[in-house]
Formats: structure tokens, C-alpha cells, sequence
């Protein structure tokens, strides 16, 4: 099965993808599934999940969570509860795996993305090694070849900020999955395999335009 482990919707201060725009596009990608992984928010996985069944898609879609720990950015799927930012990378994956989360280190090594700088000794089930936002091979690579040398199951994500790039990435799944929980124990036992391509350098560059007005519209608004 074929899944997009890192999706952001519009509930990421960063993405204006709606729910019903990246539903549509899973499904014309040939996705299985996805998982919505806001910046330090749950609520868009919920609400995705509620979509997908009031239209009657039969995407799986997996509630989680990109938090921001204090030295960069990890994956928590299947989530039920928010995750305070700002705590170390230890302790982020240590309130995860309290609520039974699957942890996934994203982009590792892409530094200009909050990648965590390292992944030797983390409690991670696996390892982001193919992400479609990086310009250039040289983060992924990187993950990859430090996944393999320790041991860490690898996955692919699209980090779509914006809906039509959703599956752009993605992991293959070794599983007959028809609900969230069956997908999170195939990737809990490694059953995982990245694909994909990357993203067209315009829609990044677009992406991190969007994010900086937003950011601008929030610090303007507080004033």
C-alpha cells in the first residue's frame, strides 16, 4: 500500500492546502492513505479523518504531528493528545510513544528545515530518507545511507504544504491495512520502503513565500 507519511493542510501556519483539496489529490496520486502532520497541531489530522468519511473516501488517513523539538523537527503518528514544542528530541519522543505514537525522524539532515542534525541513539521507528522538498539529493542521501548504517527503517514523505503535491513522495507499505492502527504496527515493524520524486523547485520557492506573509500577516495582526 502507498502512503504519504508528512502532508501539511491548512491547519499548519505555513500551508494553505484544504482538506477537501489534498483528499482530492491523495486520491488522483493513487495514494492508500496519508498522515496530516501539522506544525505543532492535531487538530488537522482529526478533522481530515472526519472529511475522508462524510465523503465517503476510502483513504485511511492517520492523525499526527510535526513537533518542533528544542533541536529540530520530529514526526508523531497516530497521535491523540498535542506535544508541547520546545522540549529535547528525548523527551518529544518519550511523551509520543506515551500515547503509543509511531516516531519518524523528518529530514534529518536538511538543516534549513529544522532537520534534527543526527539520528544515532533516538528512539525513532524510522527514518525519513526521502523528502520531497529538499532541492538538492545531498539531505537525503545522508539519511539514507545513516539509516542503513544503523539499522532504521526508511520511509518517504512528501512534506506537501501544498495539496497538488501531495504523493509527490511517499512509502511503501507492506501491509493489507483497512484501518489506522494496522498501518502504524506495519511501520512499527519496519515494513516500510521509500518512492517518489521531488518537488518542482517553483512550488517550494511558492511555499516559503506563503510562509513568510503569513508570518508577516501574524506579527502585523498582534500589533
Amino acid at each position: 500500500m502507498k502512503f504519504d507519511l508528512h502532508v501539511h493542510s491548512c491547519y499548519s501556519k505555513d500551508s494553505n492546502a484544504s482538506l477537501d483539496d489534498i483528499l482530492k489529490h491523495a486520491a488522483s496520486n493513487r495514494l492508500d492513505g496519508f498522515a496530516i502532520c501539522d506544525h505543532d497541531r492535531i487538530e488537522g489530522g482529526f478533522a481530515c479523518a472526519k472529511r475522508a468519511k462524510e465523503l465517503g473516501s476510502k483513504l485511511i488517513v492517520i492523525p499526527g504531528v510535526e513537533v518542533s523539538s528544542s533541536k529540530g523537527h520530529i514526526l508523531a503518528l497516530g497521535i491523540h493528545e498535542p506535544i508541547e514544542p520546545g522540549l529535547s528530541p528525548e523527551e518529544t519522543i518519550k511523551k509520543a510513544r506515551e500515547q503509543n505514537a509511531v516516531v519518524i525522524i523528518p529530514h534529518p539532515f536538511k538543516m534549513t528545515s529544522h532537520g534534527i542534525g543526527y539520528i544515532e541513539g533516538l528512539d525513532a521507528d524510522a527514518i525519513e530518507v526521502l523528502n520531497s522538498r529538499c532541492v538538492t539529493d545531498g539531505p537525503n542521501n545522508k539519511a539514507r545511507k545513516a539509516a542503513m548504517e544503523l539499522g532504521f527503517p526508511m520511509t518517504g514523505g512528501s512534506d506537501a504544504h501544498e495539496a497538488e503535491m501531495v504523493g509527490r513522495s511517499y512509502t511503501e507499505i507492506d501491509t493489507s491495512a483497512t484501518s489506522v492502527e494496522d498501518v502504524l504496527d506495519a511501520i512499527r515493524t519496519g515494513k516500510t520502503s521509500p518512492g517518489g520524486g521531488k518537488t518542482p523547485v517553483s512550488f517550494v520557492v511558492k511555499q516559503m513565500f506563503i510562509g513568510h506573509i503569513n508570518k508577516l500577516s501574524r506579527r502585523l495582526g498582534m500589533r
